[in-house]
């Protein structure tokens, strides 16, 4: 109802061409078909195929009419009733300056009370008239509206298998619920659909292929790209100080709570392999939400403009999938301080104003390998929650990141042979330790041996790790992190 008065109120107000983006043309219908009804006008629908009919619904037409763009504007201007002419796909037509002209002149000089309505899943008015129309969006379902789907489909099954009730828990549903935000109706059904068509059930293990569909049916053109393996935060070695902080604030996240405000994200620092990214991933996991990975890169495009608009775009749909993890890996790459002029200081402005002003329960996780190069704006508390210095493991983080790594091969060891190993392994990165005991297992493959505790020794003693390689600049992060950041491990 909301939607259809604030369409009204734009037709009353004289609008007389609206674009309405959506891949739902029977919705849009609709929703015209009941404005047409409301401002006691006439409604016509036009498509390549059927031309111009006067009923919406009509999908059979024997005689055609007006299927050329240019015949169809010409027949609209010279017509004297009022109307709404809905113009399905009209868009393809843009390239042709005659066909831009005749729309330009119903806008313009066009009988009043005539409106035009275009209508596609993508539409970019010309700069002709680009001034003289508006843009309307259909609102995605509420979770409640979601709710009511999901019950809708469950009795459509049930009904349709001799009354057999489709199994779930509440926990479950309202798990459901909260990750099909952000779709419009007709696939929240789709996904529903299926997965309860399978079983006659709502599990998690739907969840995973309920989101893995819902992000291929969102096109986020590379830019932003979904991550289905969200590790478990029980295969992040160490880390405590970071996973208590998490704790604390995941059921305020998650369930949302009116009383505290809504945990915004993190900066994770630290050396490269440290397992940051891991702990992005584990975030996602463990809070139950979906993981979107956003490439600061692909952002990039030559024309003005184009690139904040990507990443206004980008942002958007974080709002819509939310609640949601937002990782930007490298961050420091795309919006380093000796980069931020131009484009970069664009893209920077926008982020920051979406960081500010946005309330939706997107939570940022930012990883950065030098957070010197950033801009001091992006780091301050506000923006961020927390900045967390993710330093090289202890030697009991060390054993336990071995123990993770070997139960993940279905290899064993003895508690003092990883204890050893973990000594060994002084200055070692968890990706540092993950490649030695890769390593190990090729050598004992190719010496036709059983893996052993020496294998793992000797791969580790011919490991130079970054710690010496990188020595002085990692000496240089550590003190700036000292009393900037909290310890994450």
């Amino acid at each position: 109802m909301e939607e259809l008065r604030d369409i009204e109120l734009m037709v009353k107000k004289g609008v007389s061409l609206i674009a309405i983006e959506s891949y739902e043309e029977p919705r849009v219908l609709e929703l015209c078909t009941r404005l047409a009804v409301k401002t006691y006008r006439t409604l016509h629908r036009w498509t390549s195929t059927d031309g111009l009919v006067k009923n919406a619904s009509t999908h059979l037409v024997t005689s055609p009419q007006f299927q050329k763009p240019d015949e169809l504007l010409t027949s609209i201007r010279q017509r004297s009733e009022v109307g709404i002419y809905v113009l399905c796909d009209f868009h393809s037509y843009f390239d042709e300056p005659n066909v831009v002209r005749a729309l330009k002149d119903i806008v313009l000089y066009g009988a009043e009370g005539v409106t035009i309505i275009l209508t596609s899943h993508q539409l970019r008015l010309p700069l002709e008239i680009q001034r003289y129309g508006s843009h309307f969006t259909l609102s995605f379902p509420s979770e409640e509206k979601i709710r009511q789907i999901i019950l809708e489909e469950a009795g459509a099954w049930q009904k349709s298998n001799n009354g057999r009730q489709v199994k779930t828990d509440s926990k479950t549903l309202d798990l459901l619920v909260s990750n099909l935000r952000g779709l419009t109706e007709s696939d929240v059904k789709h996904l529903v659909r299926g997965a309860i068509v399978v079983d006659g059930a709502i599990t998690t293990s739907d969840l995973s292929e309920v989101n893995k569909s819902k992000f291929e049916l969102m096109n986020m053109n590379n830019i932003l790209s979904y991550e289905y393996d969200t590790t478990r935060f029980a295969d992040v070695g160490g880390l405590q100080g970071l996973k208590n902080w998490l704790a604390e604030r995941k059921d305020s996240f998650v369930n949302g709570d009116n009383k505290l405000d809504n945990p915004k994200g993190l900066m994770l620092l630290g050396v490269q392999g440290g397992g940051k990214s891991l702990a992005a991933k584990a975030i996602a996991g463990l809070w139950h939400v979906p993981l979107l990975r956003l490439d600061m890169a692909a952002l990039y495009n030559k024309y003005h403009g184009e690139t904040e608009r990507n990443l206004r775009e980008t942002l958007q749909l974080a709002d819509n999938v939310a609640p949601c993890v937002l990782w930007m890996d490298e961050i420091e790459k795309s919006l380093g301080q000796s980069d931020n002029e131009g484009i970069a200081q664009r893209v920077l402005g926008t982020l920051l104003t979406w960081m500010a002003e946005r309330t939706s329960r997107v939570f940022i996780v930012a990883t950065s390998n030098d957070i010197t190069r950033l801009p001091p704006e992006l780091v301050r508390k506000g923006r961020l929650d927390e900045i967390f210095f993710v330093d090289l493991p202890s030697v009991k983080d060390r054993a336990g990141i071995i123990a993770i790594h070997l139960k993940k091969r279905e290899l064993k060891l003895s508690g003092e042979a990883i204890n050893t190993a973990a000594t060994a392994t002084e200055g070692f990165t968890g990706a540092e330790i993950e490649q030695a005991i890769v390593s190990s297992l090729y050598k004992a493959r190719a010496n036709k041996e059983s893996f052993s505790s020496s294998h793992l020794l000797s791969a580790i003693g011919s490991t130079v790790p970054i710690s010496i390689t990188r020595a002085e600049s990692i000496n240089h992060l550590r003190d700036w992190a000292s009393n900037r950041a909290v310890l994450a491990n």
